[in-house]
């Protein structure tokens, strides 16, 4: 089996495709059913973000699973497959691996070095658990890539080569100003209650905001929201999205992240609150981030007198600032250095089952050896026999122990498939025995080996 990824990103297509191609949680879940149903694979997860949708899984077959896998894509986001087809990208095998910690770096990102894909990368395994479609390779896979974002973060200056989405916002609606000054005194609408809409309301509520309202379809998370924010001396209210026609009048900045399918904010809503403003401010400017994919806000706000919009498709341009080329050079490295670990991890781990089955042939070998001794000496004691025993084990353990360990180290380097099959072949080893190894619930088996 071998890993193959599909998928499409804000690197691929426009705006106007992701934005169609969108999944909801509950159409995740069926995504990755129906995926495991397929007949090319046997495991599967799928990174869905703002910009990015992606399959993973483990196939047997490359064009039959990238057949498979785009059909799958097409057919749950909605997009035609030949429309769909155009912008998206296939990695396999020790590509893939590359491009998920690459990922996982914010090297793919829209913001390079941004850290909320971390979460996002969380998000897809969790999901991939519970619904029971990860097996060893994708939890082991989804866990380097953590592991390597986070060491990316740690061990370079990657958070400095870009910042994250809200903060590159809030500067292009800044246009020049220092952000703190610009947000000092103003009202602040925040409309969701997502990690994103979380991340905006505590910049903003940092950078000096006066007043800050969350609004949200469940009242309860944006309570729990603005109760996080007032505990750091904001002053926060939670609102339910019916208030925001209420709301927006009064607000100087909008931010919007939700998961609705539709406009949350129209160009005539907009237009209704501009003119609802108190007449003490009716020439104060409105200030919109849309950081929703599919939008939020309505494009044609953009023509609108006295209103700033900074959406997605405007961010793909203001987030192409200039990375710090040294610390982007050392997290590329790092990701080279990382792909050819888990590559030889994984080759490596083909071999366990073989190795352990061997064991356990051994022990079989043994016990049936002392069997046959207990007839020809009947006469030895407990004592006797369990130190014959020991020594009869310790000249098995001795004998299997260096070709085992340097079966093990030469399955880890290209090529090294091979040597498990040359080992059942030496030894005779059942291939069934190997199999039920390998299957997950036994002692040495998948299960076990996912961290």
């Amino acid at each position: 089996m071998s890993l193959l990824v599909v998928g499409l990103s804000h690197r691929s297509a426009p705006v106007s495709v992701l934005e169609r191609a969108a999944l909801d949680s509950g159409m995740r879940g069926k995504l990755l059913h129906d995926t495991v149903s397929a007949e090319p694979a046997a495991e599967a997860a799928v990174l869905a973000t703002c910009n990015r949708l992606e399959l993973y899984a483990d196939v047997d077959k490359f064009h039959a699973g990238v057949a498979e896998l785009s059909t799958l894509l097409a057919r749950h986001s909605g997009v035609d497959l030949e429309e769909l087809t155009p912008y998206l990208y296939v990695h396999y095998e020790d590509r893939a691996v590359h491009h998920l910690l690459s990922v996982a770096c914010g090297l793919d990102s829209m913001v390079v070095g941004e850290g909320q894909i971390l979460g996002q990368i969380k998000d897809a395994l969790a999901v991939a658990q519970e619904e029971h479609t990860a097996g060893r390779l994708l939890n082991d896979l989804f866990q380097q890539a953590l592991r390597v974002g986070k060491r990316a973060h740690t061990e370079t200056g990657i958070d400095r080569a870009g910042q994250s989405l809200v903060t590159v916002g809030l500067e292009t609606l800044a246009d020049g100003r220092d952000v703190a000054e610009w947000v000092a005194g103003k009202r602040v609408l925040v409309i969701g209650a997502g990690s994103m809409s979380s991340l905006a309301a505590t910049t903003l509520a940092r950078r000096g905001a006066t007043e800050l309202v969350i609004a949200n379809r469940t009242v309860e998370r944006a309570r729990r929201l603005a109760h996080g924010l007032a505990a750091g001396g904001a002053d926060v209210r939670a609102v339910p999205v019916d208030a925001i026609t209420a709301e927006l009048p009064l607000a100087d900045i909008v931010v919007s992240c939700t998961g609705a399918t539709g406009l949350v904010l129209t160009a005539d809503a907009v237009t209704a609150a501009r003119a609802a403003r108190p007449a003490a401010r009716a020439g104060d400017p409105l200030a919109l981030l849309d950081l929703a994919m599919p939008r939020d806000v309505d494009a044609a706000v953009h023509r609108l007198d006295g209103v700033r919009l900074v959406d997605i498709e405007s961010l793909a341009e203001a987030a192409a600032d200039a990375p710090m080329a040294a610390d982007v050079d050392k997290v590329r490295d790092l990701v080279t250095e990382e792909v050819a670990a888990f590559g030889a991890a994984q080759r490596a781990a083909v071999i366990t089952p073989t190795v352990v089955a061997l064991r356990a042939m051994a022990s079989q070998v043994v016990a049936g050896e002392m069997a046959r001794l207990d007839g020809r000496l009947p006469g030895l004691d407990d004592k006797q026999r369990a130190e014959i025993t020991q020594t009869v084990r310790r000249v098995v353990d001795k004998l299997l122990h260096a070709p085992t360990v340097r079966v093990k180290e030469l399955a880890g380097e290209p090529g090294g498939a091979g040597y498990a099959d040359a080992l059942r072949e030496l030894f005779d080893l059942d291939p069934q025995a190997v199999a039920a190894v390998s299957s997950p619930g036994h002692p040495g088996g998948a299960e076990q080996e996912r961290p």
